[in-house]
């Protein structure tokens, strides 16, 4: 497809989008901030009424804010609960964008992607039980890198997936949008209707193309209703439904539908039909051949519109899940003093746990006029709001935990005799890098028939290159004791709330079993025993082949402590 072509693709999104932003959901823009990103946004902005709501969704919202609930100010002014609209509300009838989207917290997923299929609110909180009609398509601005995606969920629900990041500005020609043709399109929307063959043409499509998910030929539907409409079509034309197939349907194939192959040999005859077939049965018969060739425009369509070579990327992220805690940083954890706040809770002002002011007063709110009353017969002056030891809410937070890198070293005689120096060497570029990230090394060594721990968890960047300096080599392989080691080291950094990280630089040809007795098969049974213990505990390792010929004995030990496997280059690599 060429760069003119996927620009005015892009608009066209823009426009299907404008006639119907809730049948269609939204638009999943992928592209990172730029004048592109603005044009296609200042396009979007022209197609849109005026009138329209557009609001902005912030990355850290709070649920307050999201759904809406007890309005604070108003409530301890008038003396009485008083509600206020939240943004999911206040968007009914326009547009939300959310920024950053490849990075939203899952609470606020599932708000966002409740309110999109019931189109309401539901707010129980503070003393009140809201109904809130928000109807809203989203636009999802998403700045991830490679392997940083929007929530599946939320994909799932939108049906133009648009990557801008193939243009330069100078690629973006400007788009005639016509308001009035909008307005007219979203007029004619509700009087258009969909036939049967159209709808088991387009599901036909999705099965062709690996499409599992059922809202794809659903949202695929709504886009030729809504193509239809801007075109002026009293009903859905083949052009219609070519432009959905191609706007909805090809961002989400994950395979080619395997073209028609001739036979090398030529069929059997066919047999006879009875002779009590009636008439009605030659036409069913005929039906799919032709419904064959609106099934062939639509993927026709389909295969014009996906670049070259993006399905194995396709293929290979969709069924990858990408932790949120993996990372340079260390793993979410609960805090009662520092981090990011995450609500409240209700609880009591001990062990240095800090009071939510606001939400104290929140929750106190609702009961004013009632403890009033109650407090009218009391002598002296009473305060200007009660509070009772139930209101106390609690701040929570969380942060991210020090991360500590275990450096696990075969020094054994095999290691040593080939490519103990490049280890060395490899282990001295990933302490820098532990450095930058100010993170806490340790390291282990393993030769003859012990493990030991040459160098505690600390920061010192010049006690870990000194004890690497004077790392001997000689000797047996207990790889299960350098395992065991390295899995207690972590065990006990683990405890103190710190996130551990394993580091193995190994030949993998144990020869030295736990009870420091020769023999390689004892020796290896041991090593794996070892390995299936750190994948069991959940430690994240990587483990480094280090012999001349990466071979399979580190990648077995490798795939049975789950960690990932990185062979050196060959010794005798050029």
């Amino acid at each position: 497809m060429s760069i003119a072509l996927a620009w005015s693709d892009a608009a066209t999104a823009a426009q299907l989008f404008a006639v119907d932003p809730v049948g269609t959901g939204g638009v999943l823009l992928r592209s990172r901030a730029g004048p592109v990103r603005d044009r296609w946004l200042a396009l979007l902005r022209a197609a849109l009424p005026p009138d329209d709501a557009h609001k902005h969704l912030p990355l850290h919202i709070g649920d307050g804010r999201l759904l809406g609930g007890l309005d604070l100010s108003a409530t301890l002014l008038a003396g009485r609960p008083v509600a206020e609209r939240g943004l999911l509300a206040e968007a009914d009838g326009g547009v939300l964008v959310l920024a950053m989207a490849e990075r939203m917290s899952s609470s606020t997923t599932v708000h966002v992607t409740a309110a999109m299929d019931a189109h309401e609110t539901l707010v129980e909180r503070d003393g009140l039980s809201l109904r809130m009609p928000a109807r809203f398509g989203v636009v999802a601005l998403d700045e991830g890198l490679e392997d940083e995606f929007a929530p599946a969920s939320l994909r799932d629900r939108l049906a133009f997936h648009v990557d801008l990041d193939q243009f330069s500005f100078r690629d973006t020609d400007d788009f005639p949008i016509s308001l009035d043709e909008i307005v007219a399109a979203r007029a004619r929307l509700s009087a258009i209707q969909v036939d049967s063959e159209q709808i088991e043409a387009i599901c036909t499509a999705a099965a062709a193309l690996g499409i599992v998910s059922l809202r794809a030929p659903l949202l695929a539907l709504r886009g030729a209703r809504a193509a239809a409409a801007l075109n002026g079509h009293d009903k859905i034309e083949q052009d219609d439904i070519a432009i959905a197939a191609r706007l909805v349907l090809a961002p989400r194939a994950l395979v080619f539908p395997q073209a028609d192959q001739p036979d090398a040999e030529e069929p059997p005859p066919p047999e006879p039909p009875p002779e009590d077939d009636s008439e009605d049965n030659n036409t069913e018969q005929q039906t799919p051949d032709i419904d064959k060739a609106l099934d062939e425009v639509i993927l026709a369509a389909v295969q014009a519109a996906i670049p070259p070579g993006v399905l194995a990327a396709l293929r290979a992220s969709s069924g990858r899940a990408r932790s949120r805690s993996s990372g340079k940083a260390g793993e979410l954890q609960k805090s009662k003093k520092r981090g990011r706040p995450t609500g409240s809770v209700r609880g009591e002002l001990r062990d240095g746990s800090k009071l939510n002011v606001i939400e104290t007063l929140r929750a106190a709110a609702p009961w004013q006029p009632l403890r009033r009353r109650q407090a009218a017969g009391r002598e002296g002056a009473q305060p200007r709001i009660l509070i009772e030891k139930d209101d106390f809410r609690i701040a929570r937070f969380k942060q991210r935990t020090e991360t500590t890198t275990i450096f696990v070293v075969d020094a054994s005689g095999s290691a040593a005799l080939h490519r103990l120096a490049e280890a060395k060497g490899a282990v001295e570029l990933l302490l820098a890098d532990c450095y930058v990230r100010r993170d806490q090394v340790a390291m282990i060594a393993f030769r003859g028939t012990i493990a030991e721990i040459l160098l505690p968890p600390t920061r010192s960047l010049a006690r870990a290159k000194r004890s690497l300096a004077g790392l001997p080599g000689g000797g047996g392989t207990p790889l299960a004791a350098g395992l065991d080691a390295a899995f207690m080291l972590a065990d006990s950094i683990r405890r103190k709330g710190q996130t551990p990280t394993v580091i193995v630089l190994t030949d993998g040809r144990a020869n030295i079993a736990r009870d420091g007795a020769p023999g390689r098969p004892k020796a290896e049974e041991d090593a794996m025993a070892s390995a299936r213990q750190m994948r069991a505990a959940g430690i994240n390792a990587v483990l480094v082949d280090m012999s001349p010929r990466p071979g399979p004995l580190a990648e077995q030990v490798a795939k049975e402590m789950g960690a990932r496997y990185l062979p050196l280059p060959y010794a005798d690599a050029t």
